[in-house]
């Protein structure tokens, strides 16, 4: 097994020097899991911010031969349970196929104030899905 941790250059970089984006654990037979830490996004509203928040995971997982496709867990913090629905409808226009495991939760804040949502993903990538190892 081989861990490697990234920044790829083709996905929106990091708000903070401290923390990595992704973690890749590859396996001996090809496969990968890819852990990505939690998204924030800019936008005034829950559904702009998740929309943002989902293109930026989806340029983070296509850096390491993945897509959403391959998300098989997903969680979110909301900083008001009652905006759940909004976020619901975006999360819908990017994940279209069989949902992924989730767990939801609301949260008095997150680390930027502005910040309304916050979702972090784990993605599998199978063997021979051009998943290789990104050049870091």
């Amino acid at each position: 097994m081989q861990i490697t941790l990234d920044n790829p250059a083709s996905a929106p970089q990091p708000l903070s020097p401290y923390y990595s984006q992704v973690a890749r654990v590859e396996h001996a037979d090809g496969s990968a899991l890819l852990f990505l830490s939690g998204q924030i996004a800019e936008g005034a509203t829950v559904a702009e911010q998740t929309r943002g928040i989902f293109e930026t995971i989806a340029a983070l997982l296509k850096a390491h031969g993945a897509s959403l496709a391959d998300v098989i867990n997903i969680r979110t913090c909301l900083t008001d349970i009652g905006t759940l629905h909004e976020y619901g409808a975006v999360r819908r226009q990017f994940l279209t196929g069989t949902p992924p495991t989730s767990m939801t939760f609301e949260v008095p804040r997150l680390f930027r104030p502005e910040a309304l949502v916050e979702v972090e993903v784990v993605a599998a990538v199978r063997p021979g899905a051009g998943g290789s190892r990104p050049a870091v």
